[in-house]
């Protein structure tokens, strides 16, 4: 009998011991998977949104640009634009505001725009309000809403959200900046040449302003989510490695019950380095099945997550799961599982064949 029939055999034979062995596998490879595969989602969702939706480059007023709630001053004044309009640097220039205001006493956080792809909706673009609008005040496409004393035709409703409790209503860009009394949020242009050319030429002939590329905004992305999946990846691998000394336990266990087997298979010819094999074997397994099934739950309960969440992040499953991923983790397990059936295999291979063929 071979070491692999061997080893298979093993773990037949106490089916509900290697279940149980294999239960603390799966869950802490499901609860890294989760956990990193959500933050890797998030990463590449977000790094593909900032380069699909933006142009090589992305100018703001130099104090970080404006949002909610914030002043004059923080958007970039009409002179400054119309600078940046006459620069031969750039071309396909695009404006954006975004600003607050009130509806019957509810706040409402306004976003001028000129690419509606960054948008997912039902209708047609030109005047898109949220659910929270729309459950609070009737509105449904054809409806009239009224922004800062003008009267607009609702024609597109979205499950985004500001995730703040304010309302959230998206215009076109041309209808939104007089509303904002000609205030520009950003701009966002591209570059004739190389856009790190571009962005130097903007910050050093319009004073005021501040340029970031793309590759700006994926090291930002980037920088911010080492720190957290380093956060995450540390946290879920506690599970994981609780689940791989429980192999440990587990194997000393079996390698004590079977001294006698161990005895009979040196007697009738395996060798050391075969017996060894077996049980690192029988350990490898154990975590490379345990690996699987947690990746399988995993990314059954992120597919349910997406079913749900499908509509807010536009995500799908290859973002959460990328092949580096899983390879890591159960290539990851089934090493590490391995190494902790290292000592019970040592053990089991320096048996004594007499000793053992006596043990009781």
């Amino acid at each position: 009998m071979s070491i692999y029939k061997l080893s298979f055999k093993n773990l037949k034979r106490r089916k509900l011991r290697s279940a149980l062995t294999m239960l603390g596998i799966v869950i802490g490879v499901a609860t890294l998977v989760l956990l990193i595969g959500a933050g890797t989602g998030m990463q590449s969702y977000m790094k593909e949104q900032t380069e699909t939706m933006m142009g090589d480059i992305s100018i703001y007023n130099s104090t970080g640009g404006a949002f909610m709630g914030s002043s004059g001053d923080a958007y970039i004044n009409n002179k400054t634009v119309s600078m940046i309009k006459n620069m031969s640097q750039l071309y396909d220039i695009k404006e954006e505001t975004q600003f607050t205001t009130e509806i019957n006493r509810t706040p409402i956080y306004v976003l001028g725009i000129n690419n509606w792809d960054q948008v997912k909706f039902n209708g047609t673009p030109g005047v898109v309000v949220d659910q929270s609008l729309v459950d609070k005040f009737g509105y449904k496409i054809g409806s009239k809403i009224n922004i800062k004393d003008k009267d607009f035709t609702v024609t597109g409703i979205t499950k985004e959200t500001t995730g703040m409790g304010m309302g959230l209503l998206f215009l076109d860009v041309g209808k939104a900046i007089p509303l904002n009394e000609n205030k520009v949020t950003s701009i966002t242009a591209s570059a004739k040449g190389d856009p790190e050319s571009a962005k130097k030429d903007v910050e050093s002939q319009v004073p005021g302003t501040k340029a970031m590329t793309q590759s700006d905004f994926t090291k930002q992305i980037d920088d911010m989510m080492s720190g957290i999946m380093l956060f995450i990846g540390a946290i879920a691998s506690i599970g994981l490695l609780v689940g791989v000394i429980s192999i440990v336990n587990i194997m000393l266990v079996n390698v004590t019950e079977r001294t006698r087997e161990i005895g009979v298979l040196k007697a009738i010819g395996f060798t050391n380095r075969e017996v060894l094999g077996s049980i690192l074997m029988e350990a490898g397994l154990l975590g490379f099945i345990g690996a699987l099934i947690g990746l399988i739950v995993a990314a059954i309960l992120l597919q349910l997550g997406i079913i749900f969440l499908g509509p807010l992040q536009d995500v799908n499953l290859a973002y959460m799961l990328p092949t580096w991923l899983v390879l890591a983790v159960v290539g990851g397990a089934t090493l590490l599982s391995v190494l902790a059936g290292l000592y019970p295999a040592w053990r089991a291979s320096r048996l004594n064949v007499v000793e053992a063929l006596r043990y009781d």
